[in-house]
């Protein structure tokens, strides 16, 4: 597989060692110091895209590659208001878009557990719900593009059962987030269920970067000879 690297920042280097580890090559690196080098000229060729860069430049990398009919694997949180006319265009380009606001493979057995502790804790509606997220002092949006997948996993949950029970739950605006930043963390999510009485948690975290970069070398290697629009629920 032949691939490109937009962002070489912690992530992108970590990807970069894992897909020559599994005997992939790295023919683009894209960087701040050479964006201008993203182009559909160097972008021939190229199998998939990893894009792991910031929410102010994501939507044009992402663009870009898709418009070349392209193949990209994005793990980038923070732009997901453009997030559906991507989809679109990876359809029309005839390319292929990845998307996840977490690529660990414990984080998206989390989201499934979520929504089904969603689905259970519905009648008591005496139980309050929080989300807590932590991430390094670098990681720039917040909450995290993982706590806000978990506040959604939340209402799908609850919208599986007939009627809303528990109307604290009725949006996931609605659902409190708690964000820190601190130090090097790679990144810790929880959900809890709190009664005057006794708490449920609901927590997963991540102990090295590299659970993340390999979730995204997998999906990438799932990417390689498709089109369209995929998910984490399509790869597992």
């Amino acid at each position: 597989m032949k691939c490109a690297i937009i962002g070489h920042g912690k992530m992108g280097r970590e990807i970069e060692r894992i897909l020559q580890q599994r005997g992939h090559s790295v023919e683009l690196v894209i960087d701040e110091a050479n964006a201008a080098e993203l182009t559909a000229q160097n972008l021939a060729g190229i199998d998939v895209c990893f894009e792991f860069t910031t929410p102010d430049t994501a939507a044009h990398n992402v663009r870009t590659v898709l418009e070349a009919g392209g193949r990209v694997v994005s793990g980038t949180t923070g732009w997901l208001a453009e997030l559906a006319a991507m989809q679109q265009l990876a359809v029309e380009r005839g390319g292929a878009l990845f998307y996840a606001s977490n690529f660990s493979i414990g984080v998206n057995m989390m989201f499934r557990l979520n929504k089904r502790m969603a689905e259970l804790m519905n009648p008591y509606a005496n139980y309050e719900i929080t989300i807590e997220e932590t991430h390094h002092i670098w990681k720039k949006d917040a909450p995290s593009g993982t706590a806000i997948t978990l506040a959604e996993g939340i209402i799908e949950g609850v919208e599986r059962k007939s009627g809303w029970v528990n109307s604290a739950t009725k949006d996931a605006s609605q659902i409190a987030i708690i964000s820190h930043r601190e130090g090097m963390v790679p990144g810790i999510h929880s959900v809890t269920y709190t009664s005057e009485d006794d708490y449920l948690e609901l927590k997963h975290s991540i102990t090295n970067r590299r659970a993340l970069a390999m979730g995204a070398v997998i999906a990438g290697e799932y990417l390689a000879d498709k089109q369209g629009v995929h998910t984490m629920d399509d790869l597992l």
